[in-house]
């Protein structure tokens, strides 16, 4: 086990002390931070409606396999964690943006608490600083606002690599063991989270192992209980879905895997300049207020590699493969999205807290002001998100202006028909958000489709009585032959942001 101080396990007294005090000012950090206007904001379009109601579905239905925008959308472009979180929280809190958002809030808090944990271990005089490293950068703490998978594939990944951190450098054989199978524990609410993505770090953690103790040295990293562990966590829901739905691994394998890495199919940010252009932004963006720091370490690396210094196999070593790996296979992969920047926080957060760990103090005054001043600039961003940006995407809004159109009691599901053939766009373009405020079904239907005209009528004889939203680009009398032939009696009711709306009742 290395001798330097970073990873000192014997604390004194005192320290232990200092790190009882420093937890509960985690805490409260994180509550600040991550409650304060927390839900005042509308579901935005279009992931933060798709993620909510594919929630709603399952609580409507009774279906928590398979997620779903509507009764006829299946949506299996994500494993169900985040679904059922939201559904959990909802259930428990109401239908409301503020339960849709909390626990965004308890994943941010989780987050500094293991970032904590591991605090102990990397920078025990200070296990406190990852924490306000990770809670105080910018991107971390958006994110904490937003609806996504992200936010939980982070906390996922972190607890694994809490794990991975402790088995490897712990010189305790039985306490070893136990965190493997916390690794794993992590590994399989990644994969469970996001699917194979949840896994990326892996593939730093090897190559550190395999260069500090061998080949023989990995085996004790993948114990038959872990492979177990991960595959009940992991695995169990891909394999009753894909055997309950047919042609789901074909689907997995070719639009979640294949497309993801080596196509352009998803429209995210392909191309070579892709990463440039999303990345790049938001790690420069997202590092905020930390860039004195960040400008250090890459000095020191940089004289490192011109003078030729040997890198030993060191925490800060397994740190930099930690954000340098994933960072590498995100550039190369043809689906880019920011958010997928999220977990590389965690590692950039330890090695800053490395780096600042002689230079922060908040025994000090002047830390303490420092520290005060841009917890109030964070607040007064995300409060200004919720009350100042009216954003064209927000849900609420949408709703509200909708109702004002026509009165919702006039009918049981809202359908949208948009000038597209592809089901991607429908995801895309549909503001799924309104099944919350109106508590009406959603549906969107390309009308381009060969079945366009089949699925709309399919709907409303699942509903009723609809309103019918038709794209502009369409006509105004794009849907009147599909709307005929499903024998139903059409209303005009004017336009709402320039689209036709029609009721419909069979």
């Amino acid at each position: 086990m290395p001798n330097d101080r970073i990873l000192e396990q014997r604390l004194r007294p005192e320290t232990m002390r200092a790190t009882r005090w420093s937890l509960i000012f985690v805490i409260c950090f994180g509550l600040l931070l991550g409650f304060a206007f927390q839900g005042t904001r509308g579901l935005w379009s279009p992931d933060e409606g798709r993620y909510t109601v594919a929630a709603l579905q399952m609580l409507d239905t009774g279906n928590y396999l398979a997620p779903a925008y509507s009764p006829d959308e299946v949506n299996f472009s994500k494993p169900p964690t985040t679904y059922w979180v939201i559904a959990a929280s909802v259930k428990m809190f109401g239908r409301n943006s503020w339960a849709v958002r909390t626990p965004y809030a308890l994943a941010f808090l989780l987050t500094l608490l293991v970032l904590h944990a591991m605090g102990r271990q990397l920078v025990p005089q200070k296990p406190w600083l990852p924490s306000v490293v990770y809670g105080c950068a910018a991107a971390p703490f958006l994110a904490g606002n937003i609806v996504s998978t992200d936010a939980f594939l982070t906390l996922c990944e972190a607890l694994a690599m809490l794990g991975f951190l402790r088995a490897a450098f712990d010189e305790n054989e039985r306490g070893r063991k136990r965190y493997v199978l916390l690794m794993w524990l992590g590994w399989g609410l990644a994969f469970l989270t996001k699917g194979p993505p949840g896994l990326i770090p892996l593939l730093a953690a090897i190559p550190f192992i395999v260069r500090r103790d061998g080949w023989r040295g990995l085996g004790r990293f993948f114990p038959l209980s872990g492979i177990v562990l991960f595959l009940l966590v992991g695995l169990s829901w891909y394999l009753v879905v894909v055997i309950r739905y047919a042609g789901l691994l074909e689907y997995f394998l070719h639009q979640e895997v294949y497309n993801r890495v080596f196509t352009a199919a998803h429209k995210r940010n392909a191309g070579w300049f892709g990463w440039i252009k999303i990345y790049v932004p938001v790690l420069a963006i997202g590092l905020l207020p930390w860039w004195p720091a960040v400008g250090r370490v890459l000095r020191r690396w940089v004289s490192a590699v011109r003078l030729g210094t040997k890198n030993e196999p060191s925490v800060e070593l397994f740190l930099a493969l930690w954000f340098l790996v994933p960072f590498v296979l995100f550039c190369l992969v043809q689906s880019r999205l920011p958010l997928y920047m999220l977990p590389l926080f965690v590692p950039l957060s330890l090695l800053l807290a490395l780096e600042l760990r002689d230079r922060v103090d908040l025994s000090q005054t002047k830390h303490k002001l420092l520290l005060a001043a841009w917890v109030v600039v964070l607040l007064a961003v995300k409060g200004g998100a919720a009350y100042a940006w009216h954003s064209s995407n927000d849900n609420r809004q949408a709703a509200s202006e909708l109702s004002t159109a026509t009165p919702t009691d006039r009918y049981k599901a809202i359908i949208f028909v948009e000038n597209t053939d592809l089901d991607y766009t429908i995801e895309e373009a549909t503001p799924w958000g309104l099944r919350m405020y109106l508590g009406k079904v959603v549906y969107g239907i390309p009308w381009l489709a060969p079945h366009g005209g089949e699925a709309l009528c399919h709907a409303l004889h699942n509903e009723g009585k609809a309103l019918v939203v038709v794209d502009p680009d369409l006509g105004p009398k794009a849907a009147d032959t599909a709307l005929a032939q499903c024998s139903g009696k059409v209303t005009e009711l004017g336009t709402w942001r320039k689209n036709v709306l029609k009721l419909v009742e069979l």
